[in-house]
């Protein structure tokens, strides 16, 4: 709050304290109100001592400072058992040992009805908390968080900071303290295990073995559809935050079996002798291996996708769609799809321009880039009109005669009849240029006649 007022006394905006007669544009505002603070301060510092000092006797006694557990309820001196909840806690136990994740659980306790404490859904969050909770074993153990500072009031786990206090047999039990151990010896081999602990978690090789260098989460699968098939790709788990690059996992598989020195990938050999993958920049994979080693490898990865998946029967089968359902998008016209390279037999694509008068201009180039160059779109329209016998160049007339166009260099092109006629023709490959305006003209005339007259100037001295 002090904060707040100092800034709003920079800005020249009063803030009045009608109990204490404080205004804080004053002389003695700013002194007043620091005195105030650090009384405030001071006395909030000391409440909360007092509190912590009850609530560590009461854990003395043997009190909880919490008395909101599912499957009891408090009478005031001790917990006791609800049996309706305490079956459910039962269960809970029971489903874990025997395999169950607490999603599992979750949606069982969700089928059947069962609602939490407090009458809303259980949550798995919940689930994982009662299987952490001694208290069902019929003992306390007080003093598991503290909360350091009076001012953020944030709470952290105690792990030796402060004395715990363990109150044996303070109430009945509803899970024996075998059980209840059993399950923590589980919670800690499915931790260490991580997502392959569960399996109904659809898991590989690699789960839980690439770690991220920069953030330390481990590497997820991120599978994706293409056209004919699927690829997937592992990316760190605190991909958003963290600017680790994805792996494909081709290229991930092939950069194990370099390192392995296999003929071919094996995912048993792998988990074999491959404790984990340090994944850092610049595409450098770190393997630690069992026997203590560690191997840098860098990978690498050229995708093959398109070039798989565009076939001369997919160009074919493309090309035939598109001339049957010419596109309606804007950026199009009835030449596209019509004009191919013939050295490399990709189609040409348009781009738009912009001249200096303002007058937009098209141009089409080849897909591939192969370096045959460009041709306007007028010069295409033009050289069919011929080819055709027309004045003008006619959309309708060219797709009902003209199959499509064939750049063979720059500069020359072949027309392609549906009926079998080939017309070749040429075009200027001369740059164009903007025509001059009657501005540019007067300059250009003005600093002609200044170069001449200096000149004359010069000579004649």
């Amino acid at each position: 709050m002090l904060n707040t007022v100092r800034h709003l006394r920079e800005l020249g905006i009063e803030v009045r304290f009608e109990k204490e007669r404080i205004n804080s544009l004053s002389e003695d505002g700013e002194i007043m109100l620091t005195l105030l603070a650090s009384f405030s301060q001071e006395e909030s510092r000391s409440i909360s001592e007092n509190v912590k000092w009850s609530i560590k006797k009461r854990f003395e006694q043997g009190i909880p400072n919490s008395f909101c557990i599912y499957g009891y309820r408090w009478d005031g001196e001790k917990f006791v058992v609800v049996p309706e909840e305490a079956k459910i806690v039962r269960l809970i136990y029971d489903n874990f040992l025997h395999g169950m994740s607490a999603e599992q659980t979750e949606k069982q306790l969700a089928e059947t009805g069962v609602k939490s404490y407090t009458g809303q859904h259980f949550s798995n969050m919940s689930i994982r908390a009662i299987l952490k909770n001694e208290k069902y074993t019929g003992n306390m153990l007080l003093q598991k968080e503290y909360t350091p500072s009076h001012i953020d009031h944030k709470t952290k786990k105690n792990n030796g900071k402060l004395p715990q206090y363990w109150v044996a047999d303070s109430h009945e039990a509803i899970i024996p303290l075998e059980t209840f151990q059993a399950v923590q010896e589980e919670i800690k081999r499915r931790r260490e295990l991580g997502a392959l602990a569960n399996p109904h978690i659809p898991t590989s090789c690699f789960t839980s073995k690439l770690k991220c260098a920069q953030c330390g989460k481990s590497y997820r699968r991120h599978q994706y559809k293409r056209v004919n098939d699927t690829a997937a790709n592992w990316e760190c788990r605190n991909k958003g935050k963290c600017d680790a690059k994805s792996i494909p996992e081709p290229a991930l598989k092939e950069a194990c079996r370099q390192v392995l020195e296999l003929e071919e990938f094996d995912e048993s050999i792998f988990l074999a002798r491959v404790e984990t993958i340090t994944v850092h920049q610049d595409n450098l994979l770190i393997f630690h291996m069992k026997d203590g080693n560690e191997i840098s490898h860098s990978w690498e990865f050229k995708s093959t996708a398109r070039k798989d998946w565009w076939t001369k029967e997919q160009r074919d089968r493309m090309s035939a769609y598109q001339k049957k359902n010419p596109s309606p998008k804007k950026g199009t016209s009835c030449l596209t799809g019509h004009i191919r390279c013939e050295k490399c037999g990709e189609n040409f694509h348009r781009q738009m321009y912009k001249r200096a008068s303002g007058e937009k201009d098209a141009r089409w180039f080849c897909s591939s880039h192969c370096g045959i160059g460009g041709i306007f779109e007028d010069t295409v329209q033009d050289i069919c009109a011929k080819a055709m016998g027309l004045s003008e160049f006619d959309a309708d007339a060219f797709r009902e005669q003209i199959d499509h166009v064939g750049i063979v260099v720059k500069g020359q092109l072949s027309i392609y009849f549906k009926d079998g006629r080939i017309y070749n023709g040429t075009w200027s490959t001369k740059k164009r240029m903007p025509p001059l305006s009657e501005e540019h003209k007067r300059c250009i005339g003005e600093a002609s006649r200044k170069y001449w007259r200096e000149r004359r100037c010069r000579q004649e001295t």
